[in-house]
């Protein structure tokens, strides 16, 4: 079992940037496959991006050359820093691990002058 617990989250002017954390507990993060999901009103939840155990990643297109996912191992963490934040960006984001099926309870993003 793990608890996935996001903080970082806030209102951004746009072309601001922020940087979203993800601790887990329970287990070792540096094993498994981590994502940062988000989900704006009224809209599915979509992938963001996805760090592998091997440290591979993935992004979704709309997030490319502005956000990056990092891991921090020693601390048990996932990192997403996002740059030249857009208002399209503004969303809840939240953390998942596929390998055990859990969700973090989410972090608001709120871009806007």
């Amino acid at each position: 079992q793990v608890q996935l617990v996001e903080s970082g989250g806030g209102l951004v002017q746009p072309g601001g940037s922020l940087r979203l954390s993800c601790t887990a507990s329970g287990s070792i993060l540096s094993l498994h496959t981590m994502a940062w999901y988000r989900q704006a009103p009224g809209k599915q939840r979509e992938s963001v991006a996805t760090i592998t155990s091997g440290g591979s990643t993935y992004y979704a297109d709309s997030v490319k050359g502005r956000f990056t996912i990092s891991r921090d191992n020693a601390k048990n963490t996932v990192f997403l820093q996002m740059n030249s934040l857009k208002p399209e960006d503004t969303a809840a984001y939240f953390c998942y691990s596929p390998y055990f099926g859990a969700w973090g309870q989410g972090t608001q993003v709120t871009v806007s002058s």
